[in-house]
């Protein structure tokens, strides 16, 4: 059975009973554990067995640890010492490295990742953790002195950086720890008290991460997880008691935040689905290598994955035929069989999704090259669409559209001109990746393509955030990344000290 995965450890007992074979989970809401007259079931994307079932929070429920967090929870982490926040960051970073294995194996059944991607996205919500210290250096203010004006002589001034109080984060499905742990580490080092909504496909791993917040002597009151479908939120992201929200996922979902939300401030990371040019002078094998990996990451379920990849007709068939080769390579199947690649999605409706998608490419003209046939309810091999209309190619849900699975189109070019126009066409900001050698050629596109970050001979990928990451268009509003996430969760505020006639100045 599933639930036989995960073999949760002794620190964890407190949070779940196992009932018929599944973990029963509580949720912490401002420094308790507690469950909810409803319990909404978690299923594993490997085989669609249920192996949890979570609170589905009430209302009341919320409510009542919102107004804790707003009265007393921001005051309780605020007045925190800076020196004290770092250290309990640390100290669950350092928890977090103990049951590395209980996060790794939940990561493998509750989102399908293998058990590489799953280690993977520990370490560097570890490493997030270990780095909280560079986001320190972006909270000191500024000091402005009044003798540039005459309006302002004999005062000075201070600019401070203040943490607005409450930052609500909502998390995607396919990074649930990263994604919790990095808008907790920025929220919470700038002074703000932090709730957090999880994905309703995947929560566990949010729900292991509370339960070491508490261990780490964190302030209870400044932290809660809500456990309610996205679809119950809208009253959760209008409340005025919530100043600041981080959010990480689909451009549909954004957006309807953005309309509900009311005044305040916003960390919107949204859709995606990006862009490889390969130059005619680019290394061949390098590039067909790193594109098939932006393909195939995480099933493709990855805001920074690829969907289109632009050629320059010179090199078009061969790089076309290595791609092909380097797809072929990946294996499909249960991503607790080490030789796995490829694991499900996350659920049937998204293989259901990019199957639609492939029809309709095909029925647009475009043709399947590689892959395309579905391997089970959550299981599709990754697939590569060769287009040669490129008017026809603006009409295709793979273009218009984020289809958050392996899928991607291909088609050549052979003006810089036509590759930068087709990429600014797409909807999507949020990042490219060039292939070549040219410096001259390279420099074009960093100017001109319309995207949040270009990435060189490489493929896209935004790790623990080393390098700010964030999208224009519909990809989203501001960034989110080491030191430059704090602009977004603290305010300004000026303080203005008049000390005129006190002679402490005197003017020439």
């Amino acid at each position: 059975m599933s639930i036989r995965r995960l073999e949760l450890k002794n620190v964890f007992k407190e949070i779940y009973k196992e009932s018929d074979n599944v973990y029963v989970f509580k949720t912490f809401l401002s420094g308790k554990w507690v469950s909810s007259s409803t319990l909404r079931p978690v299923y594993s994307p490997i085989d669609g067995q249920q192996i949890a079932k979570v609170p589905q929070l009430t209302w009341e429920q919320i409510d009542s640890a919102l107004e804790e967090t707003y009265r007393i929870g921001k005051w309780n982490i605020r007045e925190t010492p800076g020196d004290r926040r770092l250290a309990i960051v640390n100290k669950i970073a350092d928890l977090m490295e103990e049951n590395k294995e209980d996060f790794i194996r939940v990561l493998i059944e509750n989102c399908g990742k293998t058990r590489s991607q799953a280690e993977g996205e520990v370490q560097v919500s570890i490493d997030r953790m270990r780095s909280a210290e560079f986001d320190v250096r972006k909270i000191f203010g500024e000091y402005v002195p009044g003798d540039w004006s005459d309006h302002t002589l004999e005062s000075e001034g201070i600019v401070r950086k203040e943490p607005y109080g409450v930052v609500l984060g909502i998390i995607p499905f396919n990074y649930p720890l990263f994604d919790t742990v990095n808008k907790f580490v920025y929220s919470i080092i700038a002074g703000n008290a932090f709730l957090v909504k999880p994905p309703s496909a995947d929560p566990l791993p949010i729900l292991l991460f509370a339960k070491l917040v508490q261990e780490s002597g964190f302030p209870n009151k400044a932290f809660s997880v809500l456990t309610i479908p996205g679809k119950e939120s809208d009253k959760l992201v209008s409340d005025r008691r919530v100043n600041v929200i981080s959010f990480t996922g689909s451009t549909s979902t954004g957006l309807k935040i953005l309309s509900i939300a009311g005044v305040k401030q916003l960390i919107m990371e949204m859709g995606g689905g990006n862009p490889a040019v390969v130059l005619s002078d680019a290394d061949i094998n390098l590039s067909a290598s790193k594109i098939a990996i932006g393909i195939t990451s995480y099933s493709g379920q990855r805001c920074d994955a690829i969907k289109l990849i632009l050629v320059e007709k010179p090199i078009y068939e061969e790089l076309k035929k290595k791609l092909v080769e380097e797809l072929s390579k990946f294996k499909i199947g249960n991503p607790w069989d080490e030789n796995t690649n490829i694991g499900p999605l996350i659920e049937p409706t998204s293989v259901d999704e990019m199957i639609n998608a492939i029809e309709d490419a095909k029925n647009l003209g475009g043709e399947v090259i590689y892959g395309g046939k579905r391997m089970g309810s959550t299981y599709i091999e990754p697939t590569l669409i060769e287009v040669e209309d490129k008017e026809k190619m603006l009409e295709m849900k793979v273009f218009k559209e984020e289809i958050f699975a392996p899928v991607a189109l291909i088609t050549n070019f052979e003006k810089d001109e036509e590759a930068i126009e087709l990429t600014n066409m797409r909807r999507y900001g949020l990042d490219a990746a060039i292939f070549g050698k040219n410096i001259e050629r390279l420099r074009k596109y960093m100017r001109r393509l319309e995207v949040g970050a270009i990435y060189i001979n490489d493929y896209p990928r935004h790790g623990i955030g080393y390098y700010p990451f964030g999208g224009r268009k519909d990809s989203g509003i501001g960034r989110e990344g080491i030191g430059y996430s704090i602009e977004y969760v603290t305010a300004l505020k000026t303080i203005v000290y008049n000390y005129r006639g006190k002679g402490i100045w005197e003017y020439v």
